[in-house]
């Protein structure tokens, strides 16, 4: 026996089995409201544009004179030594990392003994008392040579006119990067599972086919993030060479300003430039990332 449900706002009634419930209309769906949040927003844009109203409005920046020096030769040459200090002293880094973070994860006690020293040395002192230390080094050593023990010598160099400042630039960061680097390169293979290791092993790869195939790919993946950022900063890390009269980005930016008295708008041209080398290697970064995180 059936029953017949009257349907609002029609006069034909819709059959229904007994103990059925009708069914009914879906509701709308009504969003939360969030006035704070959009006060908030409101406040936070009135006050960025504020703060790019005042900057670009106020004389003491100098817009004119940054837009002069932005291509100026001295600059651009400050430019291209700031970047093959970062490409030279990464792949140092990344080179020696590598080396000590196969040393820390070796099963000979000394190898490792040596890299964790190492590691600890170089985190633990600053960079810029590195770079003053190397810049210095001939007062250590009056002369570098290089001879058999109780032998003849087969090289023998004036300490001063060997280390040059881009000696001591290179050797302070290349040598505390290659530290950072190895912890990061040391955590990515320890990531990988072991077993995948033994199963290698068991079907008789050797060792470095198993870590070039195997162990290093998948470990990229941990890998990649970190030193991306340590590339970022190393770009900016650059500017502590300053301090030992090597002409990169910022001692460029300097010599000028104190020629030109100009302070605030050369600093603003050293900033804007680093700006951009980092912009464009954080996209650099991004696409790589993205890249491996699909495979």
């Amino acid at each position: 026996m059936t029953e017949r449900l009257a349907t609002p706002g029609t006069d034909d009634p819709a059959p229904t089995q007994r103990g059925v419930p009708p069914v009914l209309a879906p509701l709308p769906v009504v969003p939360l409201r969030h006035p704070w949040t959009w006060l908030a927003s409101a406040v936070v844009v009135l006050v960025a544009a504020l703060v790019l109203i005042s900057v670009a409005t106020n004389p003491a920046f100098e817009w004119p004179v940054v837009a002069q020096y932005m291509l100026d030769r001295q600059i651009l040459i400050g430019l291209s030594r700031t970047l093959e200090l970062t490409v030279v002293a990464m792949v140092m880094g990344l080179v020696i990392g590598t080396m000590l973070a196969m040393m820390r994860l070796s099963s000979n006690r000394l190898l490792s003994t040596l890299s964790w020293v190492y590691i600890w040395v170089f985190r633990s002192v600053p960079v810029l008392v590195q770079l003053i230390f190397w810049y210095n080094f001939g007062a250590l050593y009056a002369t570098i040579s290089l001879r058999i023990p109780f032998g003849p010598t087969l090289y023998s160099a004036n300490t001063n006119a060997l280390i040059t400042p881009m000696f001591a630039a290179l050797a302070g960061l290349g040598l505390a990067q290659a530290a950072y680097t190895a912890e990061v390169i040391r955590a990515g293979i320890a990531s990988v599972h072991h077993g995948q290791t033994r199963a290698a092993r068991a079907l008789g790869m050797r060792p470095m086919t198993i870590f070039r195939r195997i162990v290093f790919p998948q470990a990229l993946r941990v890998i990649i993030p970190p030193v991306g950022n340590e590339v970022i900063s190393m770009v900016k890390s650059t500017s502590l060479v300053s301090v030992i009269a090597l002409s990169e980005l910022l001692y460029t930016a300097q010599l000028i300003y104190a020629r030109t008295y100009q302070t605030i708008p050369l600093l603003i041209v050293a900033s804007l430039w680093y700006l951009i080398i980092v912009s464009v290697m954080s996209v650099g970064q991004h696409m790589l990332e993205r890249k491996y995180r699909q495979r």
